[in-house]
């Protein structure tokens, strides 16, 4: 039986790991995409995470793809029962305008439940915060889409403790949605973003947390340990910047934790977040079906008190 949490106060409930979509129609194709979102659903995974703006930062990509794919395949296999489904609305622009401008927000909805080829997004994220729209009208916005059914809970992504709380107490002085769901970037090696008074907020409001890049874009799968394994991704740049500071006592330190549990280092950094406070269920992108295995993995990996503490002193 696949365990469950529940997502703060959003009604909802999901298991301590939710599938991103970023990968889809970008690093791997349809066919492969339908293979890892089959085998997701089958483990008994539940979330599926996605953004309007996935993936227009490729060449010849306009966003939506993932979308797009995601909604052929909840046609296809049909298990759109089986799944909830969160997309995001404030980083692509298009009809209606740009950011969080309500025009731009009924706009965008209606383009992600067409690509999605459903009724209702169940989750639905302001991607970032827009300081040019006031907060009333966004959240405005976002009631008028859960008055017509066609979004089921509101989270924010990217935003900062004082507009983030400034969201919250607007909408309870006004009687407009609340926020109920934050994804920010959060990991062993990044946490400067969430832990304090952001952290602090979402466990006082009881606001789910289900952070992004869990795993510092493959960093804390321990495979970047040198020089010479920079050269193994695009990305090998960042992976520099983080084993010169903070990444190689992180490293140190999961390389123990792996030895005491048997885990990988990727199931340890996603059972680390999933036990700080506030955090329902870290988010993370699989390209194989080993990669997914492994991820799913996670759920079983149960980090003592004593591994936790020298994992958190680590990343400090």
């Amino acid at each position: 039986m696949t365990p469950t949490r529940e997502l703060g106060a959003s009604g909802l409930a999901i298991p301590p790991l939710v599938l991103g979509g970023n990968v889809f129609g970008w690093t791997i194709d349809k066919a492969q995409s339908f293979r890892i979102l089959d085998r997701f659903a089958e483990a008994g995974g539940v979330m599926i995470d996605t953004a309007d703006v996935y993936s227009a930062w490729v060449s010849g990509h306009q966003g939506g793809e993932s979308e797009t794919i995601i909604g052929e395949w909840l046609r296809t296999s049909g298990k759109r029962d089986q799944v909830l489904l969160a997309t995001k609305v404030g980083m692509l622009p298009g009809e209606g305008g740009t950011g969080l401008a309500p025009a731009r927000i009924a706009a965008a909805a209606e383009a992600s439940l067409q690509r999605l080829g459903v009724e209702t997004i169940d989750l639905y994220y302001a991607h970032q915060d827009d300081e040019n729209v006031p907060q009333e009208e966004v959240l405005a916005a976002f009631g008028r889409l859960i008055d017509a059914g066609k979004v089921r809970v509101l989270g924010a992504s990217n935003f900062h403790a004082i507009r983030f709380k400034a969201a919250l107490d607007i909408a309870a002085r006004d009687g407009l949605p609340h926020y109920r769901v934050l994804q920010p970037e959060y990991n062993l090696v990044s946490r400067r973003k969430f832990e304090g008074e952001l952290q602090d907020l979402c466990v006082t409001q009881n606001i789910g947390v289900l952070p992004y890049y869990g795993l510092a874009s493959g960093f804390l799968t321990g495979k970047y340990r040198s020089d010479a394994d920079l050269g193994k991704s695009v990305r090998g740049g960042r992976m520099g910047e983080l084993l010169k500071g903070k990444g190689g006592p992180v490293l140190a330190a999961m390389d123990e934790v792996a030895a005491q549990t048997g885990a990988s280092h990727a199931q340890i950094a996603l059972a680390w977040l999933a036990a700080q406070d506030g955090v329902t269920a870290p988010i993370a992108s699989a390209t194989s079906l080993e990669q997914l295995d492994e991820l799913l993995g996670a759920w079983d990996v149960t980090l003592a008190s004593d591994q936790l503490d020298r994992l958190t002193a680590a990343g400090a």
